[in-house]
């Protein structure tokens, strides 16, 4: 059986940042029409960080995600974030292939958050404000500036060597290197911080304002005061997940809130509105979906088949 092994590179030039978010995109319907399966993650905790099982079948593939989260890797010159993407055939169960996940979960980390954008913020939204400026912010601001212009953009970071390292690839781009409270007074603010406490304020947040909260991604992490929660339209990527680990876990335990708008999926289905006046905030709790991963990996997959890309092995029946 012929099985092909992916790495970062080869995908990077099979598909650009505009190819994930229409596969994120397109996932999420399939999710709010019930086309898909996934189960819950399976955290592993272990010393130094915690690693995480992602299943998942998506119309044509099945397959898992196999990432680590590591604070501290950074000091050690390796990302915090790694993964590895199994993939086979649900039909037969047969092995396709293994895939770098590294670059895949930012890049659709970043789609998630491009496509909460395009269908949550103010058509007229132009300034952005990246709260924490590490390894996934990149990615990030190449696919929030595929659905809006940005004509302004704020960093924060607690390290401010980060933030001019991240502003030095986007020199395009009139650039800030500010406090928190001024990168959260943007039309559209980002937080990608692994804080368990909050790191923006309610009264730092102007009216009409889209968040896209992205770090909160286990139990005890918050990165938004919950009074932004209590008088937002907040969208999810997923109840099961995000009620457990995502931005809304504190404040839901703690009875702050006591539900939220809906999915994001159901959102881009129909099944709910989005946002509802000009004045109102609106925020998408991104915990990060297996389903993202594997339509990303579907698409690397039939564009490797196409093009005779990757290494190929054989594996013995």
């Amino acid at each position: 059986m012929e099985f092909k092994v992916l790495d970062a590179k080869t995908i990077r030039e099979l598909i650009g940042i505009e190819d994930v978010i229409e596969a994120v995109e397109n996932i999420f319907k399939d999710y709010g029409h019930g086309d898909v399966r996934m189960p819950s993650k399976i955290y592993l905790d272990v010393s130094g960080g915690d690693f995480r099982a992602m299943p998942a079948s998506v119309p044509g593939l099945a397959g898992i995600k196999w990432v680590n989260v590591h604070p501290g890797n950074s000091a050690l010159g390796l990302p915090v974030v790694m993964a590895m993407i199994l993939i086979n055939d649900p039909k037969t169960g047969r092995p396709l292939g293994l895939l770098d996940g590294t670059w895949i979960t930012q890049a659709r980390t970043g789609a998630a958050a491009a496509v909460a954008t395009k269908h949550l913020a103010r058509p007229d939204s132009e300034t952005v404000g990246m709260i924490g400026c590490g390894g996934q912010s990149a990615t990030m601001l190449k696919a929030i500036g595929s659905v809006m212009k940005i004509e302004k953009l704020y960093l924060a970071d607690k390290d401010h060597d980060r933030a001019a390292g991240l502003a030095k690839k986007f020199e395009n781009i009139d650039i800030q290197i500010v406090d928190t409270a001024l990168a959260a007074a943007a039309d559209v603010v980002c937080t990608l911080t692994p804080s368990r406490t909050p790191v923006v304020m309610a009264d730092w947040i102007r009216p009409g304002t889209h968040i896209n909260a992205m770090g909160a991604d286990a139990a005890g992490k918050e990165e938004l005061d919950p009074e932004i929660l209590k008088d937002a339209r907040v969208f999810v990527d997923d109840w099961a997940q995000a009620s457990h680990s995502g931005e809304i876990n504190v404040p839901l335990k703690n009875g702050v809130i006591q539900g939220v708008a809906g999915s994001l999926c159901d959102l881009l289905v129909g099944k709910v509105k989005g946002r509802m006046t000009i004045d109102e905030v609106t925020v998408f709790d991104s915990t990060g979906l297996a389903i993202q991963d594997m339509a990303v990996a579907r698409m690397v997959w039939e564009k490797a088949q196409k093009q005779n890309a990757g290494v190929t092995i054989n594996l013995e029946p």
